[in-house]
């Protein structure tokens, strides 16, 4: 894993710590009840629901390792409102049909409810990095290039 900080909402940060609290408290429990079951059923070398426990377990302890990882490389807070386009930024955008979005500039973990999301390592989030409202900005994405004017940018207030 990277060890580059990640940028949080305070929001975002709340929730990845009571997944991980809940994972490492009731989720291992429930994880050894359902081991124990299995192993109650005999022979676990051809044993379905133990094989299924294990591969729960693994999935489960990943996600635990990644939101450690999250948690103690994260710098939580607001963005700053200097009006360029940085991590934590919301930003409208038109695009070449005219239509217009909003897109918060942020890793997934900060998805929010209204807002579409452009990964800072991205090919939108990382094209728009540093720009200001007026700018076009022009981003090769796997569905071809593209081009976005910026209409407005302001911190992220959640």
């Amino acid at each position: 894993m990277s060890t580059t900080e990640t940028w949080l909402t305070p929001a975002a940060h709340r929730k990845l710590q009571e997944e991980y609290g809940m994972l490492t408290t009731a989720g291992r429990t429930h994880i050894a009840e359902r081991l124990a079951e299995a192993r109650s059923h005999g022979d676990i070398r051809e044993n379905a629901d133990y094989d299924a426990a294990k591969t729960e377990q693994g999935l489960m302890e990943a996600r635990i390792r990644k939101l450690r990882h999250l948690l103690d490389n994260s710098t939580v807070g607001e963005a700053a409102s200097d009006g360029t386009v940085q991590i934590g930024s919301i930003v409208t955008l038109m695009h070449e049909d005219g239509s217009k979005d909003d897109y918060l500039i942020a890793i997934p973990e900060n998805r929010v409810p209204g807002f579409l999301l452009a990964s800072p390592e991205g090919p939108l989030g990382t094209a728009l990095g540093g720009a200001v409202v007026g700018d076009d900005v022009t981003y090769q994405a796997p569905g071809g290039t593209f081009t976005v004017t910026v209409l407005a940018v302001r911190p992220y207030d959640g």
